[in-house]
């Protein structure tokens, strides 16, 4: 029940890798066939990538990871303006590779506004408008957040960026195959995709750019138009371009199979346990996910206790789970510290079916109570 974490990779992706390892090993940079052909193959599986966002083929370049994706649209155009200002616009929400790579800007003395969000996981618009000034040189607002899964108004948002002329980036990387992302429609600069969301091989992602005014992040060959220098790793982008070609094949069947399923798990686990909310907005959410926060316990005791019985969930981010800090997105939308610590994050996917959440609705409240009793918060008379 966590396929926000990873995905398995497709068995149609793998086979279609495997001549990538073997027979079709070449180096895309070769000036010989057998680099011709890796070169031709690399840029097949460029133009499926771009349709997944609805960007232009050239505008797709490959990374190693959703984090390297966003810190070379984050680093990369704050080092190109610079000159212009050192102000960037963010939400009190993103991943940690947003969050983090801005820190480190600011030690260069860029300045970060977060915007904050509403109880539902929303950005704030008019907030936003509002902490725009004059040497703003870019907005990154996340498409759709990866752990409460609240869809962003992002076209809105990308509005405001194009009339005052700031360049816009969005981390979409829990939501891509998901949900449809349109870059032109959105009026977005950047956006930040990974292989790993999409039952591709990890070690593939992409940061796709209208317009390619950045700074690199390192110094090397001509690789992906010198932009992101290095050999490209050409198994793990074909198995992307694959696995982004099937998502969207897929993505309306499957989003509207998985969310019957991801409603009805909300709703068993909601009204047969006491005390039990859903954590961002009802509707305007992943297809995929349910953030459920239980009072009075600790959710890493429910993770173990479920693991135990053959299901699989995360309590927030894997990107965070050595912490034991209460989830910063939770906390960003005024949920209280003791309350953030009992939610489960379920990331459905291709593999859940209705017997599984049947499953998790037959066991889930035993364990709940159980933790309960044991634990110190519940209330006197909580059982009576």
């Amino acid at each position: 029940m966590d396929y926000g974490a990873a995905t398995p990779v497709d068995p149609e992706v793998l086979e279609f890798m495997m001549p990538f390892f073997e027979e079709k090993f070449g180096n895309p940079s070769s000036v010989y066939s057998l680099g011709f052909e890796a070169k031709a193959a690399l840029e097949e599986a460029r133009e499926s990538v771009a349709k997944l966002v609805n960007s232009k083929q050239d505008d797709v370049i490959f990374t190693s990871s959703g984090t390297e994706s966003n810190n070379l649209a984050i680093i990369g155009t704050a080092h190109q303006f610079k000159e212009k200002g050192k102000h960037i616009i963010t939400s009190a929400f993103e991943h940690d590779s947003v969050l983090k790579a801005l820190k480190s800007l600011e030690k260069e003395g860029f300045e970060t506004t977060q915007v904050p969000i509403d109880n539902d996981g929303f950005v704030q618009v008019d907030e936003l408008k509002k902490s725009i000034r004059d040497d703003t040189i870019l907005i990154t607002i996340m498409y759709a957040n990866n752990e409460v899964g609240t869809i962003q108004p992002i076209k809105e948002i990308g509005e405001i960026a194009k009339e005052k002329g700031i360049t816009f980036h969005s981390d979409a990387i829990a939501a891509a195959g998901k949900i449809p992302i349109d870059m032109e429609r959105d009026n977005l600069d950047m956006v930040s995709v990974a292989s790993q969301e999409l039952y591709g091989p990890k070690g593939a992602a992409a940061l796709c750019v209208s317009k390619k005014r950045f700074k690199p992040l390192f110094h090397g060959g001509r690789q992906e138009g010198g932009k992101r220098p290095g050999t490209e790793n050409v198994p793990a982008i074909m198995g992307f371009g694959k696995a982004a070609e099937i998502a969207m094949e897929r993505m309306e069947s499957e989003a509207s199979r998985v969310s019957a399923l991801r409603d009805e798990l909300i709703e068993k686990l909601t009204s047969s346990i006491k005390e039990s909310y859903l954590n961002g907005h009802q509707t305007k959410r992943l297809p995929t996910n349910a953030n459920i926060r239980f009072n009075y316990i600790e959710g890493e005791s429910i993770v173990l206790n479920l693991d135990s019985m053959g299901i699989q969930v995360a309590t927030g981010s894997a990107c965070a789970s050595d912490s034991l800090q209460p989830s910063h997105v939770l906390l960003a939308m005024g949920v209280k510290p003791e309350e953030a610590h009992g939610s489960l994050q379920f990331n459905l996917g291709r593999g859940n079916e209705k017997e599984d959440i049947d499953y998790v609705a037959e066991v889930l409240p035993g364990v709940v109570e159980n933790l309960r009793k044991m634990s110190p918060m519940t209330p006197k008379g909580f059982f009576d």
